[in-house]
Order: C-alpha cells, then structure tokens, then sequence
C-alpha cells in the first residue's frame, strides 16, 4: 500500500534575494509542489531538483503569484531516444522520481530578506 507524504520548506532568502531549502530524505514520485507567494519579490525564479541525483523536478523563472505544479519529464526507449505517442508526435511523459535523497529547492532573485513556502507531495 502506498502513501502519500507532505513536506513544508519555507526559504528566507538571503541580501542578494537568494536561498536553499530542502525535504528530509524521500523515495517515490514527486506528483505536486505547491509554492506558496509569501513576501518575495514578483519574478523568483525556482530550481527544485533531487539533491544527490541532480534530476530536474521544476525549473521555472519569473513567478509571480502562488502556484501548483504537478512534474512530469519526458520518457526514452530502451534504445535511449525520445518515447513519442506517434511518429514525430509528442512526447510521452511520466512522473518524476527520487530514491533516498532530499528535493532541494533553490530560490533566486526573491528579493531581499524575504519569505517563500513550499510544500512538496511525493507518493
């Protein structure tokens, strides 16, 4: 039986409006990250990736409100190319997984001294 696992980081960033935080050490799918817009400055830009696997989870630049975001990356084949759901077609995408290692949420440009919360669901 799976279960699903919330956990809250807020990040106050530093003079120059940069900040890290980090989830305790989890496995699973990340299926949704919610940032919750507390005092930083309007266009943060967020890097959240897998600490020790360096995986992308959400990259985005310029947000300026709350947002929720639920990742998905690209699949390959066992030949190593791209999955597409038709020749030429889209890609097709799946969850984002991490094994034994924290998300690491790095902020920046979120001015300075000033407060963001993030709340990372992984199943």
């Amino acid at each position: 039986m799976s279960y699903a696992e919330r956990h809250a980081v807020t990040i106050t960033t530093n003079g120059t409006g940069d900040g890290t935080g980090y989830t305790p050490v989890v496995t699973g799918k990340v299926v949704q990250i919610t940032y919750t817009k507390n005092d930083y400055a309007a266009g943060v830009d967020f890097d959240v990736t897998g600490d020790s696997s360096g995986v992308i989870i959400w990259d985005q630049n310029d947000v300026n409100a709350t947002a929720t975001v639920c990742p998905r990356q690209a699949t390959h084949t066992t030949a190593g190319v791209a999955a597409l759901y038709a020749a030429g077609g889209s890609a097709v995408l799946d969850g984002v997984y991490v094994a034994n290692e924290r998300v690491k949420i790095v902020v920046a440009a979120g001015g300075d001294t000033k407060v963001g919360t993030f709340h990372v669901v992984v199943v």
